[in-house]
C-alpha cells in the first residue's frame, strides 16, 4: 500500500492532506449536528414547560444550558420580551442571522477539498502522461519499461487518490449543507412558536 501511494510522486502528499482534512471535518460535523439535535430537543422540552409556567428565568438558564444556535436565538427572544412584537421579531431575525454561521462552520472549505482533490488528481493523470510520452520519445522502439511503468503508475495513482477524496466530500458536502437548511427551517419554526407565546398570541 505505501509503495502504491510512492508511486503517485509528489502530488500524492497534497492529495493525502485533502483527505486528513475532509475526514477532519466529516467526523466533527456529523458529531456536531448529532449533538446539537439531542440538545435541541431537550431544550425545547425545556422552555415549553417554562414558558406554560411563566418561569422566564428557567427558560433562559435552559438556553445557557443548551448552548446552541437556537438556544442563542431563543434567549434573544425572552431577554426582548417586553418590548414590542414587531421589535423582538426584528431582533430575533438578526440574531438568527448571526448564529446561521455556526451552522456552516467547515461545510465551504469540505466543498473547497473536494474540487481541489479533484483536479489535483487529473494534475496528476497530465504529469505521468507527459512523462510517459516523454520515456516513449526517449529512444527505442518503447523506450525504458521500468520508467514508462513508473509514468503510467503516476498517472493513475493520482486519479484514484483525488477520487476518493473528493467523492465521499462532495456527498458528505451535500448532505450537510441539507442538514443546515433543515435546522434552519427547525430554528425558525421553534423560534416563530416562542415568539408568539411570549407575545401572548398563543397559549
Amino acid at each position: 500500500m505505501i509503495e502504491t501511494l510512492k508511486s503517485g510522486g509528489i502530488l500524492m502528499i497534497p492529495i493525502l492532506v485533502c483527505g486528513v482534512l475532509a475526514t477532519f471535518i466529516i467526523i466533527e460535523r456529523c458529531i456536531y449536528f448529532a449533538s446539537i439535535k439531542k440538545r435541541d430537543a431537550k431544550l425545547m422540552s425545556n422552555v415549553n414547560s417554562s414558558l406554560a409556567s411563566g418561569d422566564y428565568e428557567a427558560c433562559a438558564i435552559a438556553c445557557t444550558e443548551a448552548d446552541t444556535p437556537m438556544a442563542q436565538v431563543i434567549k434573544k427572544a425572552i431577554d426582548c420580551r417586553r418590548f414590542e412584537e414587531r421589535d423582538i421579531r426584528d431582533l430575533v431575525e438578526a440574531e438568527m442571522d448571526f448564529v446561521v454561521p455556526r451552522f456552516e462552520h467547515f461545510i465551504t472549505p469540505l466543498g473547497t477539498i473536494s474540487n481541489i482533490a479533484t483536479l489535483l488528481g487529473l494534475l496528476g493523470t497530465v504529469t505521468g502522461n507527459i512523462k510517459a510520452f516523454g520515456v516513449l520519445g526517449g529512444g527505442g522502439t518503447m523506450g525504458d519499461p521500468a520508467l514508462l511503468a513508473g509514468a503510467i503508475a503516476e498517472a493513475l495513482v493520482t486519479t484514484v487518490a483525488g477520487l476518493c477524496v473528493s467523492i465521499p466530500s462532495v456527498i458528505f458536502h451535500n448532505y450537510f449543507v441539507s442538514r443546515v437548511n433543515r435546522r434552519i427551517v427547525e430554528m425558525e419554526a421553534h423560534v416563530t412558536s416562542v415568539v408568539l407565546k411570549l407575545t401572548g398570541r398563543v397559549q
